[in-house]
């Protein structure tokens, strides 16, 4: 008596099917968890984006300020002639500037000036 090749397959499919079925799952599912695509890389993905999305909208704050400090660089007389007078140096007609050294801490050192 011999076996037919047809039978032989469907005894195999019958005895094997569910472990088959069973470790072709797992492999799915260690897939979905683990792999390129899977479960931990988007969500390590959407950290990173979460990130960046806070460092645009820090520098969006950030450039819109300078954006108003350029405005008033260009346009404010009152702007124009603080910098003049902190930074350059300058006085209106009829002024004197006056310059302190700096004030000696308990150390003896020049304190610092930010």
């Amino acid at each position: 008596m011999t076996v037919q090749p047809q039978e032989k397959w469907k005894g195999l499919a019958q005895h094997y099917g569910r472990h088959l079925l069973a470790v072709f799952v797992a492999v799915l599912l260690v897939h979905n968890v683990f792999g390129a695509h899977g479960f931990l890389a988007m969500h390590q993905k959407q950290k990173e984006i979460e990130k960046v999305n806070t460092e645009i909208e820090r520098l969006n704050k950030e450039n819109a300020a300078l954006e108003g400090d350029v405005k008033d660089l260009k346009t404010d007389p009152q702007t124009i002639e603080k910098i003049a007078r902190e930074e350059l140096g300058q006085a209106r007609p009829g002024e004197v500037i006056i310059k302190l050294p700096a004030a000696a801490n308990e150390s003896g050192t020049a304190a610092k000036t930010q």
